[in-house]
């Protein structure tokens, strides 16, 4: 990666999904948050770490896998991106899709958090492997890991990408966003202290 080239992770924009503030005091005052205090970060990581080491071989036959790769670190200069992919599928119909396990219960739907990060994975995978990504999978450990399908489309990228978008604003020019408008994530918040309500 160059080095002064802004390139957004897909952690950035689950930040920037729970308050665009986030972005401004981590990524452009640079003021830690902590994270590996954290107890769900700390368990998802273990889990990632475990899964990549048992599931090695395993090949899901049931969704058209032919071929996998396994903690992928990939890199696009076109979407300013960069991120690890848990596991790149490649599948029967000559498409890719990344598959992304959660450290989570599934809760009858899937997150908008968990739905752009799968999506950034996918832009990431065509963009290196040159190969249509039309889906996404997520693996919800704890709820027995289940599996579920995210499609991706034109509208999907799109929103994505206007994130990112508007991520590198925040980083590049120190604009200072709206802060979230669901007032109950600013009670446990690292920044509250900081934060101009």
């Amino acid at each position: 990666m160059e080095e002064n080239v802004i390139s957004i992770t897909p952690s950035e924009v689950m930040e920037y999904l729970y308050c665009p503030r986030f972005i401004y005091f981590m990524s452009y005052l640079k003021i830690s948050q902590h994270e590996k205090n954290r107890f769900k970060v700390i368990m998802g990581r273990e889990v990632h770490k475990t899964k990549a080491n048992i599931n090695k071989n395993y090949l899901r036959k049931k969704i058209g896998v032919k071929e996998k790769l396994l903690e992928q670190k990939l890199y696009s200069k076109k979407y300013k991106i960069h991120g690890i992919v848990d596991e790149v599928l490649f599948l029967e119909d000559g498409t890719a899709a990344p598959l992304d396990y959660k450290f989570a219960k599934y809760k009858e739907r899937t997150f908008s958090t968990h739905k752009y990060q799968a999506i950034m994975y996918g832009m990431l995978i065509e963009d290196n492997y040159n190969i249509k990504v039309n889906k996404a999978f997520l693996i919800y450990v704890r709820s027995r890991n289940l599996l579920k399908e995210i499609p991706i489309n034109k509208e999907t990228y799109q929103n994505v990408k206007t994130i990112i978008e508007e991520i590198i604003n925040i980083i590049d020019k120190g604009y200072f966003p709206k802060g979230t408008k669901y007032k109950r994530r600013c009670s446990d918040c690292t920044y509250r202290n900081i934060c101009i309500r």
